[in-house]
């Protein structure tokens, strides 16, 4: 148990680097997800490009809701931009950088799907070979329009009779394919290019501003491990103190059975911790004032005491 106690609060303690790690085993997951998929375009006019777009589009939208749930991050910051005013003052910057950073880490696994679909080229072609130029193409200039679309639709089924030797198919999905590949290879480029120049082009900006933000947001985040850590410890102390209340009658009994009970300092301990709340009321009324009324970012008065 105290192995595991101590990996808990290693997570805890370094949420970035997890929240990293996650991004990581997502986009890791996205790739092979995608290479155990089993990619079967339908080869019909009215479902292809719905088929092709689907699978593209998709898997991305879960991955990255998926990457919203499993930020701690994403919670926290809801919280403080719906909590009231208070005594203290919502900082928008902060609101901003936590919003960005959590946004980049659940953008990670979508893109990585997004481009490795591209880059293999099966869905581009399985969503736009019916909208191909048979001009451009020898061996569907001679056909009718309702068979050119049938045609058209069945170039991503290479195992169809009617497709299986036929060059013009071939053609086409060259062409798509070479598309789907650049139109991959540009956006890796551009999204390297963009962190290049954010990760060497920021401090060339307002700096200050940006370690005030990354401070008060670290602060918001650490403070609500800290009032998660001190509920948990309270609601024990709370539930102990209710259930020997409860059991008060029967305290020889639970002598008796060897049950675990608090020494003569121990009781005294508890009475302190919980500052004389004694009922519901009172707690739902601490817990009310804490959110509509944080205190203000000032320890002067801490420290004058």
């Amino acid at each position: 148990m105290d192995r595991f106690r101590m990996i808990f609060q290693y997570f805890q303690s370094n949420s970035e680097s997890v929240m990293n790690g996650i991004c990581g085993l997502l986009a890791l997951a996205s790739v092979k997800m995608y290479t155990c998929f089993d990619f079967s375009c339908p080869c019909l006019p009215q479902y292809n490009r719905a088929y092709g777009l689907g699978v593209m589009f998709i898997p991305p939208v879960i991955l990255f809701l998926c990457g919203l749930i499993l930020n701690r991050q994403s919670l926290v910051m809801l919280d403080e931009w719906r909590r009231p005013q208070g005594h203290r003052k919502k900082d928008l910057a902060v609101i901003r950088y936590m919003c960005s950073s959590i946004m980049q880490r659940a953008m990670v696994a979508p893109v990585v799907w997004i481009i490795v679909t591209l880059l293999d080229g099966k869905c581009l072609i399985c969503a736009f070979s019916g909208s191909m130029d048979p001009e451009k193409f020898v061996g569907f200039a001679t056909v009718s329009p309702v068979q050119l679309e049938q045609l058209l639709a069945k170039v991503p089924c290479k195992d169809d009779e009617l497709m299986r030797n036929n060059t013009s198919r071939k053609a086409v999905s060259r062409y798509l394919r070479c598309w789907s590949q650049a139109l991959g290879w540009s956006i890796l480029l551009i999204l390297i290019m963009a962190a290049f120049l954010a990760r060497w082009l920021r401090p060339c900006f307002n700096q200050d501003t940006l370690l005030q933000a990354r401070h008060w947001s670290n602060y918001i985040d650490i403070e609500q491990k800290i009032f998660e850590e001190t509920c948990c410890e309270h609601s024990r102390l709370f539930a102990h103190k209710c259930i020997l209340h409860f059991f008060e009658s029967m305290r020889q009994e639970i002598k008796l059975h060897s049950f675990n009970l608090p020494r003569q300092g121990e009781g005294d301990e508890e009475k302190e911790d919980l500052q004389g709340i004694t009922d519901q009321d009172q707690v739902n009324k601490l817990l009310k004032t804490w959110y509509y009324e944080k205190p203000p970012l000032d320890v002067s008065q801490a420290t004058q005491r």
